[in-house]
C-alpha cells in the first residue's frame, strides 16, 4: 500500500491524497470477491436482476456528484462529463438479460445435448484514467449481470469517481465485495493480472500496458479481452453536409476531451473538391472553442492530464512541423491564467504525410492531422494504411458510398454521419492493434460467459 499525490490538471495542483493498493490488497479483494459471488450466483435469477436495476437508480440519483468528480479526476469540461449516464443505461440493459434464458439444447436420438453459459467467478477490470465509468458501464455491468464478481482497477491518475460509484454499489445492496473498486498503479494492477483467482481480465488503455498485461496473464493462462488505442479515420466526402461535418470533426476531434480518447478522430481525410471549403468551417468551429475552467458549464476545452502529456504532445507537435506539416492553428502551452495547468490550444496540421509519425502514432492530445483524397480508393487506403482499427468515421449524403467504404474499412466500428456514440445495444471494440474482444450488446455479455456442453444419454 502506497500514497499517491492526485494532481488537479486544470491548476496543476495537489487535489487529494489517494491510498494506492499493492499485492496484500489485490489479495482481500479478491478473496471477498470470491465470497461475494458465491452469494452473487446463489440469489435467483430475479433477486439480481432487481439489484442491478436499483443499482442503476441509486446511480441516477448521484449523476450530478459523478459527474462533478470525473472532473475532479481528469479535468473533463463539467459539459462533457456526464459519462455516468452511460453507467446507468449499461447497468439497466444488462439487468434485462438475467432473467433470460442465455443456454440452448441440441437434442439427438440417444441423447440430450445442452450447452450452457457459465461466469467465470472472479473478473478484473481495468479501466483508464480517460474514462473509468465508461468502462464501469462497459464491462462491469455484463460481468455482473453473467453471474461474475469484479474486482475494478482505476488509474492512480482519477481514481475518484470510480471509488465514489465502489459506495453506490454498496448502498444499492450488492453483496459486500462484489464489486471491489482498488486504485492502484503498475505494480497494483500487476498483482491482479497475475492472481490465481481472477477468472478472465478486461483491460482498456494503450497497448505498451496492453503488452505488459498479456505477458502477466500468461502466468496463470488467464484470458485477456483488450479495448486499446486508435488512430482513427474522419474521411469528409465532396458530398457531405460540409457544416454538420466541420461542427462533428471538431467535437470528435481535439475538442472532446482535448483529443484524450481512444475514439478520438485524429487523421481528417477530406476530399480535394471541398479541401479549402471543409476546412474553412472546421477552423470556424474549433476557434469557437470555449477554453477554461472545467467547472464552468459553458467551457467546451480543458487541459490534458500531466505535464507530461503536454511535453509529448508538443513534442510531437514540434517534430510534425519540423517534417514538414503545415500548422493552421494552435500548437503551443497555454498561458494567462491558465498557465498553471496543463493546457494546450487545439492544434490542427494539415499537409501531413500519412506514413508519418504524427500521421500513424496515437498523440492522446487535442491534435487534428489533415490529409487530402483524391476518390473512394484512395480514401479506404489511406484509412486502412495504420496498424490500429478501432473507430473510422464517414461524412457523405450517399447512402451507397456510405454501406460501400464502411464495408471497406478495417475497424471495428463506423460511425456515417454522427460521433462515437456508444450504446449498450451494440458492440465495440477494435481490428488490428485496438484490441480484441467486444464489449456492449449480446457480444459483450458473452465475453464473461465461458461456455460448458453437457451429454445426458436418454437410451
Amino acid at each position: 500500500m502506497t500514497l499517491h499525490e492526485h494532481i488537479y490538471p486544470a491548476t496543476g495542483k495537489s487535489n487529494a491524497q489517494v491510498v494506492l493498493a499493492g499485492a496484500q490488497e489485490i489479495d482481500q479483494a479478491v478473496a471477498a470477491a470470491k465470497v461475494a459471488q458465491r452469494q452473487w450466483i446463489s440469489l435467483t435469477a430475479e433477486q439480481r436482476r432487481d439489484l442491478l436495476i436499483n443499482l442503476a437508480d441509486v446511480v441516477h440519483e448521484h449523476l450530478d456528484e459523478l459527474a462533478a468528480l470525473n472532473v475532479q479526476d481528469y479535468a473533463v469540461p463539467i459539459s462533457y462529463a456526464g459519462n455516468a449516464v452511460l453507467l446507468e443505461r449499461f447497468l439497466r440493459h444488462y439487468a434485462g438479460y438475467i432473467d433470460k434464458p442465455l443456454g440452448s439444447s441440441n437434442p439427438g436420438p440417444a441423447d440430450l445435448n445442452l450447452i450452457e453459459r457459465e461466469p467465470y467467478g472472479v473478473v478484473a477490470v481495468i479501466a483508464p484514467w480517460n474514462g473509468a465509468l465508461v468502462v464501469a458501464a462497459s464491462c462491469l455491468a455484463p460481468a455482473l449481470a453473467a453471474g461474475n464478481a469484479v474486482v475494478f482497477k482505476p488509474s492512480e491518475l482519477a481514481p475518484l469517481a470510480s471509488l465514489r460509484f465502489g459506495e453506490l454499489c454498496s448502498e444499492a445492496g450488492l453483496p459486500p465485495g462484489l464489486v471491489g473498486v482498488v486504485p492502484a498503479g503498475a505494480a497494483g494492477g500487476d498483482a491482479l493480472v497475475r492472481h490465481p483467482g481472477i477468472g478472465k481480465v478486461a483491460f482498456t488503455g494503450g497497448a505498451d500496458t496492453a503488452r505488459r498485461v498479456l505477458c502477466s496473464a500468461t502466468e496463470n493462462l488467464t484470458p485477456v479481452i483488450t479495448e486499446l488505442g486508435g488512430k482513427s479515420a474522419n474521411l469528409v466526402f465532396a458530398d457531405a453536409d460540409l457544416d454538420a461535418a466541420a461542427a462533428l470533426s471538431a467535437h470528435q476531434g481535439p475538442l472532446m476531451q482535448s483529443g484524450q480518447s481512444c475514439a478520438c478522430a485524429s487523421r481528417l481525410l477530406v476530399q480535394d473538391g471541398v479541401y479549402d471549403a471543409f476546412l474553412e468551417k472546421f477552423l470556424r468551429v474549433i476557434g469557437s472553442a470555449v477554453i477554461g475552467d472545467p467547472l464552468d458549464p459553458t467551457v467546451t476545452f480543458g487541459p490534458v492530464i500531466s505535464q507530461s502529456a503536454a511535453d509529448r504532445i508538443l513534442a510531437a507537435i514540434d517534430e510534425a512541423t519540423a517534417s514538414g506539416a503545415t500548422l493552421l492553428t494552435g500548437g503551443r502551452r497555454m498561458n494567462g491564467s491558465l498557465t498553471s495547468g496543463f493546457y494546450i490550444e487545439p492544434t490542427v496540421l494539415a499537409d501531413v504525410d500519412n506514413s508519418s509519425a504524427i500521421a500513424q502514432t496515437e498523440t492522446f492530445g487535442p491534435v487534428v492531422s489533415v490529409i487530402r483524397f483524391s476518390d473512394d480508393d484512395e480514401a479506404v487506403r489511406l484509412a486502412n494504411d495504420s496498424v490500429y482499427g478501432l473507430n473510422a468515421f464517414i461524412h457523405t449524403r450517399d447512402l451507397a458510398r456510405a454501406h460501400r467504404v464502411a464495408r471497406q474499412l478495417e475497424s471495428g466500428s463506423v460511425w456515417v454521419n454522427t460521433f462515437s456514440d456508444i450504446s449498450p445495444q451494440g458492440p465495440y471494440g477494435g481490428y488490428k492493434h485496438s484490441g480484441s474482444g467486444r464489449t456492449g450488446g449480446l457480444e459483450g455479455l458473452q465475453e464473461f460467459l465461458q461456455v460448458k456442453n453437457i451429454r445426458l444419454a436418454l437410451a
